[in-house]
């Protein structure tokens, strides 16, 4: 479906447009748009990549003007800009809403004034029963699109998302903190050993924005089925990994962060989809004429669990250890 489309990224220049561009320069996509305000990061890229179907904007989704001029002949979106740390998030909340907020509803507007054929916007675990700031506004983000979806037409652009969990190794993940520790000889310190964390790698967050592009109808939001760890047995196995045998230092659970995540909300899977590999959580058509439940209820809810990093499968040392040694992050980093 990319054959001769022209894809744009926001937050381009980040871990997951990097893998994205890893996938896709060498099929017959006709154009990549790397948008983003990050002038050096883009300046990397070109020179790592070098390649003429990439092509870079300088701008910021905050400024409406900006990304529209971007989005022209553009046919599809993948739209990964946002701020993501939870404690700058915490400490500058009116700024996780004007780029996580504010900039995705100016990504929407421009993409369905430049007749863009689809809109994958991406989201995270934290927005689900979200208790910081970065999962309040990433949550108000989904709804966003949700309800500018329910407001297109059939022949308008088609918006959707994706909500993943911790993406391995990814910018500001603990991986490269529990890696740089062990490399200089430092204790590993742990918040709390018995937190779970979902384990993606970024090539798995490219395979599900593919197929809620494939896949997805006006507001729907997909999950993919995704193992899980504690931190505990997550910094073992790295200390395996490198051969090791540092200290553990538990630091305590900082603040903004949960034991668990949350990937799909009990509310939600009384409607959920099961794809197989992936749920697919079907948008809230109702208007303000609704009824079902509210004036009708819906049994369901009161039988079923959420679906997070403490009841999906659970990965041992040994597995997560296997898992680990898939990311070339994690093979650049002991060979070198």
């Amino acid at each position: 479906m990319f054959k001769n489309k022209v894809l744009l990224i926001t937050g381009g220049t980040g871990s997951f447009g990097n893998t994205v561009l890893k996938r896709f320069l060498s099929t017959e996509v006709q154009e990549i748009r790397i948008f983003s305000r990050d002038e050096k990061k883009q300046e990397d890229m070109r020179i790592a990549f070098n390649n003429p179907k990439l092509k870079f904007y300088i701008g910021d989704i905050r400024d409406y003007e900006s990304i529209s001029q971007a989005m022209k002949s553009v046919d599809y979106v993948f739209h990964a800009a946002a701020l993501k740390q939870v404690p700058s998030c915490e400490f500058y909340p009116m700024e996780a809403v004007r780029t996580n907020v504010i900039g995705t509803e100016n990504v929407l507007n421009a993409a369905t004034a430049n007749k863009v054929s689809r809109v994958v916007v991406l989201s995270t675990d934290k927005a689900v029963y979200p208790i910081n700031s970065m999962g309040i506004s990433k949550a108000m983000a989904e709804k966003l699109m949700v309800a500018k979806a329910r407001l297109q037409s059939e022949s308008e652009t088609v918006f959707c998302a994706t909500r993943y969990g911790n993406v391995m190794a990814s910018r500001g993940s603990v991986i490269p903190l529990f890696v740089s520790q062990l490399k200089e000889g430092k204790s590993i310190t742990i918040t709390d050993p018995n937190m779970t964390r979902f384990l993606m790698t970024l090539e798995d967050s490219v395979d599900l924005v593919i197929y809620a592009f494939t896949h997805g109808n006006q507001g729907d939001i997909f999950v993919q089925k995704a193992p899980a760890s504690t931190v505990a047995d997550l910094a073992q196995a790295l200390k395996e990994l490198f051969k090791r045998d540092v200290p553990t230092r538990i630091i305590g659970t900082r603040h903004g962060e949960k034991l668990y995540e949350s990937l799909i909300s009990r509310e939600e899977m009384a409607k959920a989809n099961d794809m197989g590999k992936f749920y697919r959580i079907p948008a809230d058509n109702r208007d303000l004429n609704y009824a079902q439940f509210f004036t009708e209820g819906e049994e369901q809810i009161s039988h079923l669990d959420d679906y997070t990093s403490h009841n999906t499968e659970r990965l041992n040392v040994k597995q997560t250890r296997e898992l680990l040694l898939k990311l070339d992050y994690i093979k650049e980093e002991l060979n070198a």
